[in-house]
């Protein structure tokens, strides 16, 4: 049997039509409305010239609109390629460029913007969803008046692309990452012994692929995606209670958020699965999760768009192996190479990045995916992130190496260890942060460091930030400094 996408709405469909695929606030579909939406939405654009193998962009914010033009893509064998709806018209074009679509679907409000992003990327159909003013036709207005039959595809293959999501990866310049159905069902197929549906609130916007990946999972355990405006922990917990959902996973930045809210007079009690990851995930943060949420198991997961979940940490060892993301996840094959490099080997690797053979080439070697990450395992095998390749800080257009600023700064009175780390920030892109263990009684300041780096580093170089830390994050096996674990706990220290 093919594993292809398109499956999973007519089966849902055909077994629970009346249950819930998606809600978002008030409104709701159901699992044979998604799928009949889908079949209509799918001829209109068969009629528009839409085809196997054609890519369709679609630039627009969350809302339960875009899910029959996913839906009706799966069933046509045309690709799928959100654009971050959070960027402007100038911001989109490149992006829009690079997936050579034949179809650009805008929501209401980029429907006029739109033009102008085809235009710059060479896209000749321009469509719309939800209304608005714009050129091309509205695709909800146009499939209410379409045959709901199922569109006649039988040369779909498990291997034909289904999605292309972008993603800058370390190198700022963007990419597509091609999934396969066979990826995307592999990726989210949760086994045949789960007993009950999944209802999954979902904190990623719709452009991103972990939106999909989320709802695609909740839908083949025949359950529900709940969406969200934002991601704020009031929007949150509000669709949990709403919805009775059971699963909830936030990346820790969000979690932090949410462990600072006022839990007071809600109803949290359908929640069972508790999940974060995509970034390092320091042990405090788990802690605080089980207290607050007792009757869940948590688990962390390490992945990426390129290679789907790569580790699992289970939540038998949350809290006993802190700092870790787990052993390879079940199907996955998973080693470091010499100089520390995650590689991971699957049945749902990426087929590579659209149209740049050079980066597939880096990334794919002898089907191992390399994640550029650097990590280590210790005697059970379980995986500690350290940081990428290089861990070059990117501030000010200049690049600044961690292990210089550390040597310059190993020696300063007052400082027991010292760790130098890249945090996020709106005007620099990255500042450099030391974090340091201060000797007993030390009184270490920022300008203390700065003075100290005044005639061995150039001034782009001194830190910016100062971070104090009882102790340093390091891997169990070889005593690394997790950088990774380390920006995590800061950045998510800074939102509580």
């Amino acid at each position: 049997m093919s594993l292809v996408i398109a499956d999973v709405f007519r089966r849902n469909a055909r077994l629970v039509p009346n249950r819930i695929a998606a809600s978002m606030g008030e409104a709701t579909l159901t699992h044979a409305e998604l799928n009949g939406a889908g079949n209509r939405l799918a001829n209109v654009l068969r009629g528009l010239g839409i085809d196997r193998g054609d890519r369709v962009a679609c630039w627009a914010d969350t809302s339960l609109d875009v899910l029959p033009l996913f839906a009706a893509l799966a069933k046509l064998g045309a690709v799928f390629a959100p654009l971050n709806a959070r960027l402007g018209a100038e911001a989109t074009a490149p992006v829009a460029e690079l997936a050579r679509a034949r179809l650009l679907v805008a929501d209401s409000a980029r429907a006029e913007a739109a033009e102008a992003v085809a235009k710059a990327a060479d896209i000749s159909l321009l469509a719309r969803l939800g209304g608005g003013r714009g050129p091309g036709v509205d695709l909800c207005d146009a499939a209410k008046g379409a045959s709901a039959s199922p569109v006649s595809t039988p040369e779909l293959d498990e291997r034909d692309p289904h999605v292309i999501f972008f993603t800058s990866g370390s190198t700022g310049r963007p990419k597509g990452v091609i999934l396969s159905n066979r990826a995307n069902y592999l990726r989210t197929f949760q086994g045949v012994f789960r007993d009950q549906p999944e209802r999954s609130v979902c904190m990623f916007p719709l452009f991103h692929m972990a939106a999909f990946t989320l709802a695609l999972a909740a839908w083949q355990t025949r359950g529900e995606i709940v969406f969200v405006k934002s991601a704020s922990a009031e929007a949150l917990l509000s669709a949990v209670e709403a919805r009775r959902a059971n699963r909830l996973y936030c990346i820790p930045a969000i979690w932090a958020r949410v462990l600072d809210a006022d839990f007071r007079g809600r109803n949290l009690s359908s929640l069972r699965e508790i999940d974060t990851g995509t970034s390092a995930t320091p042990p405090e943060l788990i802690a605080a999760l089980k207290e607050r949420f007792p009757e869940t198991v948590t688990r962390v997961y390490y992945g990426s768009t390129e290679c789907g979940a790569g580790t699992v940490l289970s939540d038998a060892d949350v809290l006993r192996k802190p700092g870790s993301v787990g052993p390879a996840a079940p199907g996955v094959d998973l080693r470091l190479t010499e100089a520390g490099e995650i590689c991971l080997r699957s049945d749902y690797l990426m087929d590579g990045y659209f149209n740049d053979p050079e980066a597939t080439a880096q990334a794919l070697v002898d089907g191992w995916y390399h994640s550029g990450d650097v990590g280590a395992l210790d005697d059970e095998g379980f995986l500690s992130i350290v940081g990428r390749l290089g861990d070059i800080i990117r501030t000010g257009g200049e690049s600044v190496d961690p292990a210089e600023v550390e040597s310059a700064l190993k020696d300063c009175p007052g400082i027991a260890e010292v760790a130098v780390v890249g945090i996020p920030d709106s005007q620099w892109g990255e500042i450099v942060c030391a974090v340091v263990v201060p000797d007993v009684g030390s009184a270490v300041t920022l300008e203390t460091l700065q003075d100290h780096c005044n005639q061995r580093l150039a001034g782009f170089k001194k830190p910016r930030r100062l971070e104090w830390m009882d102790t340093l994050p390091r891997t169990a096996a070889t005593r690394q400094v997790q950088r990774a674990l380390l920006v995590e706990q800061i950045t998510s220290r800074s939102l509580t």
